[in-house]
């Protein structure tokens, strides 16, 4: 045995992969990316060229281009990606992927989220959010879900904030993306802070939270706060 310090035990059982299957909620409906919703995509990709400016990929010349992208983006593994098709209009309007698996480490992130403007700010967004932190810590036992953004991405910080993520610091001229410098900010929810944070997502997205104009009557941060 040692006398410094050390980190307390843990069960390291890697912790499973997710699997590429379709995820139901009641405001979103997340498929396994195929290149089958590539035509939804660049539709709901018109006119929104500047939701693209902190992404990697995008925004494409062309349907063809977008396509071309889908189809490879949809055959990796890491990350996965899942597109978005809100209930409410039934129309394929963005993606998001469990990416940096760390199955040994039970790590994992949410990220590369691209929503349609149509679909940002709406119980499908939020909804579809929720369900991959969901998979990956209840039903993988994942224990740190990751985001991370670029620091100048001030509605990704501000989204991170909502969720209940925590900052935990900036990696300086961390990547180089089209052509720019990126430094990064990263957040965290660990295993400890996730209930809390899951029982602030359902008790948002609960019914009876929204007036009849649809309208959210309290927010996630007031949610949290009021939870035991």
């Amino acid at each position: 045995m040692t006398s410094l310090p050390i980190g307390p035990e843990i069960d390291p059982t890697p912790r499973p992969l997710p699997a590429r299957v379709t995820i139901r909620g009641q405001h979103a409906v997340l498929e396994p990316l195929h290149r089958r919703h590539a035509a939804e995509l660049w539709q709901a990709a018109q006119g929104a060229d500047e939701s693209w400016t902190y992404l990697g990929q995008g925004p494409f010349p062309t349907a063809d281009a977008m396509a071309r992208y889908v189809a490879d983006f949809a055959a990796q593994h890491d990350p996965m990606v899942w597109a978005v098709r809100p209930v409410a209009t039934g129309v394929v309007s963005g993606w998001l992927a469990l990416m940096d698996i760390q199955p040994k480490h039970a790590a994992i992130e949410l990220g590369n989220v691209w929503f349609a403007p149509r679909m940002q700010r709406t119980r499908a967004a939020t909804e579809a959010i929720f369900l991959l932190l969901r998979l990956a810590a209840d039903d993988l036992g994942y224990r740190r879900l990751v985001w991370k953004c670029n620091a100048l991405n001030a509605p990704s910080k501000r989204a991170a904030d909502r969720l209940g993520f925590t900052y935990e610091g900036r990696h300086r001229q961390h990547m180089v993306v089209k052509g720019r410098q990126r430094d990064t900010d990263w957040y965290s929810i660990t295993e400890t802070e996730w209930p809390r944070c899951r029982d602030a997502l359902l008790a948002w997205l609960d019914a009876s939270n929204f007036d009849a104009d649809g309208t959210a009557l309290r927010g996630l941060a007031e949610l949290r706060a009021a939870l035991p």
